[in-house]
């Protein structure tokens, strides 16, 4: 067994597979750019090693930096985790010369299977089910126009060396094949420096099924039951589970005796994932192989109860697998969320900063965080946006579900922007809970975007009922601690105006043996809770419903989130809320002649000049932020007054790049 790895990677993977080498008795080593010189992988690892500037083709793209750090430390072994090298032939090519041993396939099977168009070819030719679609290189957007109208429109345009939903495109017609040969093009350069593409058919009404597979280099291979990850967004995949709720037993089996061949004919060596897209009548067909770790790779190590980064490790080293085909057995029901640092208020835009606030929910037997990061850690615009990854384990999906929705309201994050609200709306949705998944999933139920979670009036009514209890307590404190605080009647009675947007409740509390009963109207609910001043979490029973809720101050008033909704409400004296009703509102300032940077990034192109005229629809300029290009248009036709940014500058969120008249 190796006495030393290097992970060839950084955030929650680098720690992940950290936290595994350490149970082993392994020594780790760490690499790091000037961005992360102060990440939690470089704290968890037992060395460290500075390889270059914050972006990844400056330092973690760069293989003869990785072969240094090894060579420096004596690493005997280097995990790729998922992303930058872990499918680069040439680094496995680099690495065996130098006598140093790569944690996954040998280089036959990443030539084969890592190039998407030799890959399904090779697929077909071991018996594998095809999607309809043009394999060949595609030389330029008229070509790509014209293989979508042979294939039949909506066609996928995908990045021959792509993975994690870049360089991805769906044409309905001529113009969309245009646009997404060009985008898809320049991702697939910008991400995997390999502008390639091709053209199949795209599947309506899809689910995205793929199938684990672990092997050993003495032949033996084996399939791990499958993960379900039909939601998706821009193709990036959102929530994962295992088992599927769609499968059945047959078509699990006949799925993963497919990937165990396609695996075989290319003697594949580690764990890897054969990615299937399913229809409705649970036909299948071959999309993918990732000759890799995956990232939702823990649902099914909490299925299986097999540790992948292990068994990865073992195989490497030269082990037999000890597990035959009949071992593997599912037992209960994960289910995993991708936490991101993005605005899902403002189209899912990156959003960077420091973590102010970072509380991961309680770990324990129905729940798992993988996360790279720490309170007062900062996400960069340098690389992914992921923050975490939480998972949940259950008896079966209603339990796992349960523990996700209670996991997300304890999940604490401040200082950035987030996309726990929108992940809360998915898994409360009745598609979800259903199990009616497509990858259309979420552009089927939110078609103009998210706008946040409605919560039902039983729910408003329990934040009236918290907000009011945590207003009680802050009262008494500052009345039982200052005497020149005296009361009035309203503060030690528990008289109270909760406003809650518009409508004002009034509430009465009184003390119980347990905690507060709360009179709104001719409602009573009862509120046991330990929640003590100043704690973020409010967890308690409210009528003997579990409930857990986010307690912010601001101002003077309380943010309250739950269930993915966040809630403003102002605590009142009687008086207080007459009051109230004469403060004016400050009206927002017109920015409507601005074209604001949505997302911090940077400035890659500029399509106008001042004085020029522009229509509604046309191209101003293209930001990236986190690999990802972003064409912004306008909005109506006018005239450019003014150009406030140049090519190639930093952008802050809603910084301004062009001025109309």
């Amino acid at each position: 067994m190796f006495k030393k790895i290097l992970i060839a990677n950084r955030g929650e993977i680098a720690c992940r597979v950290i936290k595994t080498a350490r149970a082993m008795g392994i020594k780790t080593v760490a690499v790091y750019s000037e961005a992360d010189a102060d990440a939690l992988h470089v704290r968890m690892a037992d060395e460290a090693v500075a390889i270059g500037p914050a972006a990844a083709r400056e330092s973690y793209l760069v293989i003869e930096k990785i072969v240094d750090a090894c060579k420096q430390t004596g690493a005997e072994a280097v995990h790729p985790g998922y992303g930058f090298l872990s499918e680069n032939m040439k680094f496995a090519e680099v690495l065996k010369a130098a006598g140093i041993t790569f944690i996954g396939p040998d280089v036959h099977a990443i030539f084969a299977m890592g190039d998407k168009i030799e890959s399904k070819k090779l697929a077909k030719e071991a018996g594998v089910n095809m999607v309809p679609g043009f394999l060949d290189v595609i030389k330029d957007a008229d070509h790509a126009v014209k293989i979508a109208r042979e294939i039949g429109y909506p066609v996928m345009i995908k990045a021959s060396a792509g993975g994690g939903g870049k360089g991805m495109r769906v044409a309905y017609n001529d113009a969309e094949a245009r646009d997404g040969f060009r985008s898809a093009t320049a991702e697939a350069k910008s991400s995997f420096a390999d502008d390639r593409v091709f053209i199949e058919k795209f599947i309506e009404e899809p689910r995205h099924i793929e199938i684990q597979v672990l092997a050993d280099g003495h032949g033996n291979c084996l399939y791990l039951g499958e993960r379900e990850c039909s939601i998706q967004r821009r193709h990036q995949k959102v929530i994962e589970e295992a088992p599927s709720p769609f499968l059945d037993e047959k078509t699990r089996a006949a799925m993963g005796e497919q990937a165990v061949a396609l695996a075989k004919a290319v003697q594949y060596k580690s764990a890897g994932t054969v990615e299937f897209i399913v229809d409705g009548k649970r036909n299948f067909y071959f999309l993918e192989m990732n000759t890799r770790l995956q990232v939702e790779h823990p649902v099914t190590e909490l299925v299986t109860g097999l540790d992948l980064v292990e068994q990865m490790i073992r195989v490497a080293a030269g082990e037999k697998l000890k597990l035959k085909q009949s071992d593997i057995r599912l037992k209960g029901w994960a289910i995993e969320a991708r936490v991101y640092a993005e605005d899902p208020l403002r189209n899912f835009l990156p959003s960077i900063g420091r973590l102010v606030r970072y509380r991961e929910p309680k770990a324990g037997p129905q729940v798992r965080v993988d996360s790279g990061v720490y309170e007062g850690a900062e996400i960069s615009m340098f690389y992914d946006p992921m923050i975490a990854k939480l998972v949940t384990y259950g008896a079966d999906r209603r339990e796992a579900t349960q523990a996700m929705r209670e996991a997300l309201d304890a999940f604490h994050i401040r200082g950035l922007n987030h996309n726990i609200p929108f992940l809360a709306a998915l898994v409360a949705h009745e598609r979800f809970v259903a199990g009616r998944l497509t990858t259309g999933f979420i552009a089927e139920e939110f078609p103009d975007g998210f706008h946040g979670v409605q919560l039902a009036e039983d729910d408003l009514a329990d934040l009236v009922a918290v907000a009011a209890c945590v207003h009680h307590q802050y009262e008494l404190r500052a009345h039982g601690r200052s005497p020149r605080f005296h009361s009035n009647g309203s503060a030690v009675s528990g008289e109270w105006v909760v406003k809650l947007g518009e409508a004002k409740h009034r509430v009465t509390l009184a003390e119980t043996a347990a905690g507060f009963a709360v009179i709104d109207g001719r409602k009573s609910r009862e509120l046991v809770s330990d929640w003590k001043l100043g704690e973020v979490l409010w967890r308690g029973r409210i009528d003997g419903r579990s409930v857990t809720l986010q307690v912010d101050r601001i101002g003077i008033g309380y943010r309250l989130t739950y269930a993915g909704a966040q809630a403003n409400l102002l605590v009142l004296t009687a008086r207080a809320a007459e009051l109230d009703a004469h403060m004016l509102v400050k009206q927002p300032p017109d920015l409507s002649k601005y074209l604001l940077s949505p997302m911090p990034g940077l400035l890659v192109s500029l399509a106008v000049a001042e004085a020029q005229e522009v229509k509604a629809g046309e191209e101003l300029c293209v930001v990236e932020a986190m690999k990802m290009m972003n064409i912004l248009r306008a909005e109506r036709d006018g005239k450019v007054a003014k150009i406030h940014a140049s090519i190639g500058d930093s952008l802050a969120v809603d910084q301004v790049i062009v001025e109309f008249a």
